[in-house]
This record gives C-alpha cells, sequence and structure tokens, in this order.
C-alpha cells in the first residue's frame, strides 16, 4: 500500500491547498488526500467562475513536486441535509457536485461522502432520502469518472441518528443503490469507537474502496496518530490483508495538536494572555514526518509497504 494523507493536516495554518501541499511534501508524502470538507472554504475559492484556475494551479504544483491527488473529502453536510431541503441544501448540493467535477480534473478517483442524519426516522426511511440524495450525483460521477465513497460513523458522533455505523450496514447501504461508482470508506477511529472492527471491514470486502486511519481512544473520535490512542492495529491491518485491499493507506490524522478552537476537544480560554494557546507550524511539521514513519513501520511490518 501507498501512503496518503490529507490537506487538513495543515488547514489550520494556512488558507491555500497548495501551501498544505507543500507542507505534505516535506514530510515525506508523495500521495495526497485533498480535503474539500469545509463547504463555506470551497464555495468562496472554488467559484463557478474561477474553479479551473484554481484547480491549475494544484495541478502544476503536484507536477513541479512529482505528488499525485489520490483521494478526496466531499463537503460536510449539517442539520437534516440532505435529508431534507432545508435551509443550505441546495449550497450543499452546489458545492458537493463542484467536489467531484474538482476531482476529476485533478484525477482524484475516489471522493468521501458523509451521508445525511435526522431523529426520528427508520433505517429505511434513512436509506430511502440518503440514497434519492446520491442519485443525484451519479450522473456528474459518472462524467467525471469518479466514485464516491459513503464513510461508516459511529454513535459517539451521530447517537442514533446514522444507520451505517457497522461494516454490514455500510454494505447493505451500499448494495442497495447498486451502482458502480458508490463504494465504501471505512474509518479507523469511528470504527474504534464502536469496538472491534475485522468482520466488518471483512464484510465490504470488494466494496471498500479507502480507508480513513487514524487513532482515539475509544470513547471520542479525535483523530490522533497510530499508538496514540487504543486501536488495535493487528486487527485492521490483518483484515485489510485479509480482503486483499489495494487501495491508499490514507491517513486522517489532523488533530494530533490541539489549539484553543480545536475539534473535538477545546483548550480552556485563558483571555489574559494567549502567546501558547495555539501549537506551533514547526511542532505541526515536526508531528507529520513522526506521522509519516509511523504509517510506513505498520505497512512494513505487515509486507505491504509500496513507495
Amino acid at each position: 500500500m501507498k501512503i496518503a494523507t490529507t490537506t487538513g493536516d495543515f488547514s489550520g495554518y494556512f488558507d491555500s491547498e497548495i501551501d498544505c501541499v507543500y507542507e505534505l511534501y516535506n514530510a515525506g508524502f508523495r500521495y495526497i488526500d485533498l480535503s474539500l470538507y469545509n463547504l463555506k472554504r470551497l464555495n468562496e475559492v472554488y467559484t463557478d467562475e474561477n474553479w479551473l484556475n484554481e484547480v491549475k494551479k494544484l495541478k502544476i504544483t503536484a507536477e513541479k513536486l512529482g505528488v499525485k491527488f489520490v483521494q478526496a473529502h466531499c463537503p460536510a453536510n449539517s442539520k437534516d441535509i440532505p435529508i431534507e431541503k432545508c435551509e443550505g441544501y441546495e449550497d450543499f448540493l452546489k458545492g458537493t457536485l463542484r467536489s467531484i467535477e474538482i476531482c476529476g480534473e485533478l484525477g482524484i478517483k475516489n471522493t468521501v461522502y458523509h451521508a445525511g442524519l435526522k431523529r426520528g426516522i427508520s433505517k429505511s426511511e434513512w436509506q430511502k432520502a440518503n440514497a434519492e440524495f446520491i442519485k443525484l450525483l451519479i450522473p456528474t460521477l459518472e462524467r467525471c469518472n469518479v466514485n464516491l465513497l459513503v464513510e461508516n460513523s459511529t454513535a459517539k458522533n451521530t447517537y442514533d441518528l446514522y444507520y451505517t455505523n457497522s461494516g454490514s450496514e455500510l454494505r447493505e447501504f451500499i448494495d442497495l443503490i447498486g451502482h458502480k461508482n458508490v463504494g465504501a470508506c471505512w474509518d479507523t477511529g469511528h470504527a474504534n469507537c464502536e469496538g472491534s472492527q475485522y468482520d466488518d471491514i471483512v464484510a465490504l470486502g470488494d466494496k471498500l474502496y479507502a480507508i480513513h486511519y487514524n487513532d482515539n481512544h475509544g470513547a471520542c473520535d479525535e483523530h490522533i496518530a497510530p499508538y496514540f490512542g487504543t486501536l488495535n492495529h493487528d486487527e485492521v491491518l490483518t483484515a485489510l490483508k485479509d480482503i486483499n485491499y489495494n487501495g491508499y493507506f490514507t491517513l486522517e490524522c489532523s488533530s494530533m495538536l490541539i489549539s484553543n478552537k480545536g475539534w473535538p476537544h477545546k483548550r480552556r480560554e485563558f483571555k489574559k494572555d494567549e502567546r501558547l494557546a495555539v501549537p506551533p507550524l514547526f511542532l505541526q511539521q515536526e508531528f507529520e514526518k513522526v506521522l509519516y514513519k509511523t504509517a510506513k513501520y505498520l505497512l512494513e511490518t505487515y509486507e505491504l509497504f509500496e513507495e
């Protein structure tokens, strides 16, 4: 497997994805996951008039450095979007379609998607509503040659609002849609909050097109580096090997260092002096290098590492 990580690792330090790509390159990464998670930023930067120019800049940067964009993340939905056409629905639909078009221009095959949430509906109602929205995306997915990957979640994040927290549920939903451009992304941190995950990964089998590899302590979705939490790495690597997973080993460990506005934890405020409220860039740069070395060690141990 080839190691990738997200531009989101440096999104708290830079406004430009290009700056983030340079930082990832300097840390040793040659395969990049483009985070288009922030819908507000996506709609501001990749406007109708300007988006192709912005994508061209990213392409030029990747070619210059010899890195490759291999994965992406769709914008995050909020409230009851997209299950209901409430306020913000049209912006979310437009942003999601634009993110797919960006992937198409950059040659990114897989983009990860969070399904919608709504309290008080049944599993079948949830499946129907989310499937209807995803079907709106399929013509653009086909035109751009991009796969939409539905991601597992955890009750620690979504309570009783989400129905794809297990591998079997996620597979059931993907099979219900039944389209070659719709697959699964497995988030190891979300799964660690739910319990063991070997059987879940095996249940996904050939529908597993990508992963988000991150750690936590089991009680909260923290998105920290491997060995910083309680994730059983042997379990996950064995499962990936047993299903002959051939995607990228994509890290999503963007909360290793906590700022005063961090997620899921926040630093207590002290208004009198805030010089140490935000971790400095040089520390993130050093942690990023350790992140790459850690991922390489995990894969080499299981004879799965590829340059």
